[in-house]
C-alpha cells in the first residue's frame, strides 16, 4: 500500500491548515479510505498522550500535539507519535522543550534550532515513509507559510516534506484578515519551481459576504499562477473543533442567557486549552478567557475560576501575580466561590513549587491549597482513569489520606469514574507543617490526582480532559442539559460535509482518484 499524500500549506500561522486537515481527514475516512494524519514538527503547548514508538501501550506513550490528535480521531485512526514526530512546547520567548517520537529530547533541546532541523529530519521522514506504507491517504499538514525564505534552508516541516511525500498541496489563506490574494500569489511566487509544481489548488477560508463579489480576482490569479481557486470556506464560528493555538474567539461562545461563568485565566504558557471546548457547547454556560482582575469583579461565588495547564508554572504565577489576579482569585475563593486548577493550576494553588533540578522554576504559590510540589526530572506522560472518592469507606479512601468525598460546589463529582490524561513534572504532595497544624487538603481521588480545602470549594486536579468525559458533564451539567452535548464525531463529521459543500465538485475525489481505484471496498 502507498498513499496519496495531500498536504494543507498556510499563507499564514491561523490561515485554517490544522482544522481543513482536520476535515479532510475524515471526508477521506468517510470515503472508506484507510487514513493518517502527519505533522512533521508542531509547535504548541497543547499535547495529548498517545501510543508510543512501536506501539506501546498508552501508559508507556509519549506526546503529539493536540492537533494531530484530533485530526487522527477524524481519520478514525489510533492517535500515534508517528503523526507527529516532533513537537516543540515553548517554555519561554526563546527557549522550548524538545519532543521527539513522542519522548522529552534533553539533548535536541539544547541544540540550536538550524543545527536541530539536520538531526531531527531521518526521524521525520522515517515516520512519514512509514505512515505512507502503511494507509491508502495521507493529510499532512505544514506550518506558518512554506514561504519563509529565512528558514527554507533548514525547512523540515513545509515543502521539504512536500517533495519528500510528492504531496497534492492546497494553499489555504484567511480572507478576513484582507490581502488574501496577495497572500496567495505572494506565497506562490516565493516558492522555486518545483514546488510551485506541487500546488494543486487556493482555497479561501473565513469569507464573509457574497461570494459573487470576488470575481473576477479568482480567474486573474490562475492566469498568472495556473492555480485555480478551488473553494472558498465561509467564515464558521461554532464549527465544534479545539483550536489549536491561541484562546478561543469571544465571539463563538455560547448565546443567550448565561447561568454560569467559567472564567478561565488566560496566562502567556497556557497549556492544554483545547480540553474547554467542550463547556462552549453547553446551553447557558459563558465560557470567558481572563488576562485582568476586572473580568472577575462580577462573578457570583457559584461561577467557577479555572486556573488551567501550563508549561511554565513558576513563570505564569509570576505573571498571574503581576496582573493583581493573585487576589482576585484569592477574594472568588474567600467568598466560598468556586476554583479549580488543573495540572499547573493545581500547582499554583499550593503553598510552593520547588525545583531542584532547574526545570521550572521556584516560587511561592497562591497557598489556597495546603500542599507543596516538587519537580522531578522524570515526566509523567500517562492515560488515567480514577473514580471520585464518594465517602469515607471508599475502599480507595484511608484515614492517613484524609479522603473524603467531593464536597460542593463539586459534589456532583462524588463516585463518578473518570478518564483523562497527565503530562506533568511535578510531584504534589500535602505540606508537613501545615498538616502538624491541623492544616489538611482532602484527597478526592487516589494517588494524588485530585485535591480539595476544607469548605470544599477549591479543587485541584492533575488530571486533564475532565469536560471531555461524559459521565462527568453528565454530573456537573445534567440537570442544564436539553439533550447530549454534541460528540466528537459529530463534529468530524459536519466539518466533512461542509468541504464537501463547498469545494468545487469533484475536486476532493480527483486528489485520490488512483487511490480510490485501487483500494479494496470498505
Amino acid at each position: 500500500m502507498t498513499a496519496q499524500c495531500i498536504m494543507v500549506l498556510g499563507t499564514t500561522s491561523g490561515a485554517g491548515k490544522s482544522w481543513l486537515t482536520t476535515a479532510l481527514c475524515r471526508y477521506y475516512a468517510g470515503a472508506g479510505l484507510k487514513v493518517a494524519p502527519f505533522k512533521a514538527q508542531n509547535m504548541s503547548n497543547n499535547a495529548r498522550v498517545v501510543a508510543g514508538v512501536g506501539g506501546l501501550p498508552t501508559s508507556s506513550g509519549g506526546e503529539i500535539g493536540s492537533a494531530q490528535y484530533f485530526q487522527a480521531l477524524a481519520a478514525r485512526a489510533v492517535p500515534e507519535v508517528r503523526m507527529n514526530p516532533l513537537l516543540l512546547k515553548p517554555e519561554r520567548d526563546t527557549h522550548s522543550q524538545v519532543v521527539l517520537m513522542g519522548q522529552v529530547s534533553e539533548a535536541f533541546t539544547a541544540m540550536p534550532w538550524r543545527e536541530r532541523s539536520l538531526h531531527v529530519w531521518p526521524h521525520i521522514a522515517q515516520a512519514l515513509d512509514e505512515l505512507i506504507a502503511e494507509n491508502d491517504v495521507v493529510v499532512i499538514e505544514g506550518a506558518g507559510s512554506p514561504a519563509e525564505i529565512n528558514l527554507a534552508s533548514s525547512d523540515i516541516v513545509n515543502m521539504r516534506v512536500a517533495l519528500h511525500a510528492q504531496a497534492a498541496c492546497l494553499l489555504v489563506t484567511d480572507i478576513d484578515r484582507g490581502g488574501a490574494f496577495a497572500h496567495l500569489y505572494g506565497t506562490w511566487a516565493l516558492l522555486p519551481e518545483n514546488e510551485r509544481g506541487l500546488i494543486k489548488g487556493f482555497v479561501l477560508n473565513k469569507f464573509r459576504g457574497d461570494a459573487s463579489l470576488l470575481a473576477s480576482a479568482p480567474q486573474m490569479l490562475q492566469d498568472l499562477t495556473g492555480i485555480p481557486t478551488v473553494a472558498t470556506l465561509p467564515m464558521w464560528w461554532q464549527h465544534g473543533l479545539p483550536e489549536e493555538d491561541g484562546v478561543f474567539d469571544d465571539r463563538s461562545t455560547q448565546a443567550g442567557a448565561a447561568w454560569l461563568t467559567v472564567s478561565v485565566i488566560a496566562y502567556p504558557r497556557i497549556s492544554n486549552l483545547d480540553e474547554f471546548q467542550p463547556l462552549k457547547n453547553i446551553p447557558g454556560v459563558r465560557l470567558q478567557w481572563v488576562r485582568s482582575p476586572t473580568e472577575l469583579m462580577h462573578l457570583k461565588p457559584s461561577d467557577w475560576i479555572i486556573l488551567p495547564g501550563s508549561k511554565n508554572t513558576s513563570g505564569d504565577l509570576a505573571w498571574l501575580r503581576a496582573q493583581g489576579l493573585d487576589a482576585a482569585i484569592a477574594q472568588h475563593a474567600g467568598q466560598d466561590g468556586a476554583v479549580l486548577g488543573i495540572c499547573g493550576g493545581l500547582q499554583m494553588l499550593g503553598e510552593a513549587l520547588i525545583d531542584p533540578h532547574g526545570i521550572d522554576g521556584n516560587a511561592p504559590g497562591l497557598g489556597l491549597l495546603p500542599l507543596v510540589t516538587v519537580f522531578a526530572l522524570d515526566k509523567t506522560v500517562q492515560h488515567t482513569r480514577a473514580r471520585f472518592f464518594a465517602d469515607l469507606a471508599s475502599p480507595l479512601a484511608t484515614a492517613s489520606t484524609h479522603s473524603v468525598q467531593v464536597q460542593n460546589p463539586w459534589a456532583s463529582l462524588a463516585g463518578v469514574e473518570v478518564a483523562g490524561y497527565e503530562i506533568h513534572h511535578g510531584q504534589t504532595a500535602q505540606h508537613p507543617a501545615m498538616a502538624q497544624a491541623g492544616d489538611v487538603a482532602r484527597v478526592v481521588l487516589p494517588g494524588g490526582l485530585g485535591w480539595q480545602n476544607g469548605p470544599g470549594n477549591v479543587l485541584g486536579l492533575y488530571l486533564h480532559g475532565l469536560f471531555e468525559d461524559s459521565a462527568a458533564l453528565q454530573a456537573l451539567f445534567g440537570a442544564h442539559l436539553n439533550g447530549p452535548v454534541p460528540t466528537l464525531d459529530a463534529v468530524f463529521d459536519g466539518l466533512a460535509h461542509f468541504i464537501n459543500q463547498h469545494f468545487e465538485p469533484g475536486f476532493l475525489q480527483g486528489l485520490v482518484s488512483k487511490t480510490i481505484s485501487t483500494s479494496p471496498s470498505p
